[in-house]
């Protein structure tokens, strides 16, 4: 026999969201939260932030799933705040302490600065084991929290900027500006390491994720206080999260054929490349431009989505 209540139907919502994730929640633990104020059917997030991590953390939902790869992929901006004299086995406050050591009276900013020079531009970086890299099935974080340490792969990564920002005792904050897959945490340790003191991150902010480069985001306060009119109203356009991409305006039966999967010519596009995709003004989707010309369909949004 069913119960009287009866679940309540999920919303179809399409857009993204800029949250300001606060401290203390998992990045699908703030994903959860938000998704049950919109009542949203699909949402996902676009990368992981560590617990003890603020700040952006773009929220898809509905066709917007269907881009979050490319905002996972986009490069990122941190501020961060590091301790030296103390090493932990997670690179931040949250991990058991594993070195300490004296931190050395003469580092000064052109000590600082020879650090920082060799942990810039095309590096190489060992994902720590606090980490949601998988191996065999299953999350670095998870064997690590059992004691095991498993051998992991080095893999390259983009610095575009490790700068001093602040100096205070032995608390160091900079400012970074990465690629994909760089683990902050990692760029500290190493820091840490190469002054010869050690050092962990204690506050990690992320301040932007390509094209958003300095948003509006949206604290979880702010949601729990909004009616839902306002929640809809401060969902951003799917198509936002792709400014970086260069747009092509297309007719009624380029667009069409695009749609039933061909790939159509398409006056002045670009040479090669991904594309954003519209017809009569509304975003459509991203097509990629092949080695002929052509442009063919990648990612397409529904046309309810669309009109929405």
């Amino acid at each position: 026999m069913r119960g009287s209540r009866r679940a309540k139907r999920r919303r179809d919502v399409h857009g993204v969201l800029l949250l300001d994730k606060p401290a203390g929640l998992t990045s699908n633990q703030a994903l959860q939260i938000v998704k049950r104020l919109y009542n949203a059917s699909k949402a996902g997030h676009t990368g992981s932030l560590d617990p003890l991590a603020t700040g952006l953390l773009p929220l898809c939902f509905g066709e917007a799933t269907k881009i979050s790869s490319y905002l996972l992929e986009a490069n990122k901006r941190y501020l961060t705040r590091c301790r030296l004299g103390i090493r932990t086995e997670s690179g931040d406050s949250e991990g058991n302490t594993i070195a300490t050591r004296e931190v050395p009276q003469d580092i000064d900013k052109a000590r600082i600065e020879k650090a920082l020079e060799p942990l810039r531009g095309d590096i190489e970086q060992i994902p720590p084991m606090y980490s949601a890299v998988k191996h065999e099935g299953k999350r670095l974080y998870e064997l690590a929290r059992q004691g095991v340490t498993v051998e992991r792969k080095p893999r390259w990564v983009h610095v575009g900027r490790f700068e001093l920002v602040e100096q205070a005792g032995d608390e160091l904050l900079f400012q970074i500006e990465c690629s994909s897959g760089t683990y902050v945490r990692t760029l500290i340790d190493d820091f840490g390491e190469s002054l010869g003191c050690g050092a962990h991150v204690i506050e990690l902010r992320r301040l932007g994720v390509s094209p958003f480069e300095d948003p509006r985001m949206i604290t979880m306060d702010e949601l729990e206080a909004m009616d839902q009119s306002l929640l809809d109203a401060v969902l951003l356009p799917i198509d936002q999260a792709l400014g970086n991409l260069p747009s092509i305006e297309l007719d009624t039966n380029s667009a069409r054929f695009l749609r039933q999967g061909q790939a159509v010519w398409v006056p002045q596009a670009p040479t090669s490349g991904k594309v954003r995709l519209y017809h009569s003004q509304s975003f459509i989707g991203i097509g990629e431009i092949l080695e002929d010309g052509r442009v063919a369909p990648k990612r397409l949004m529904n046309e309810k989505a669309c009109a929405s």
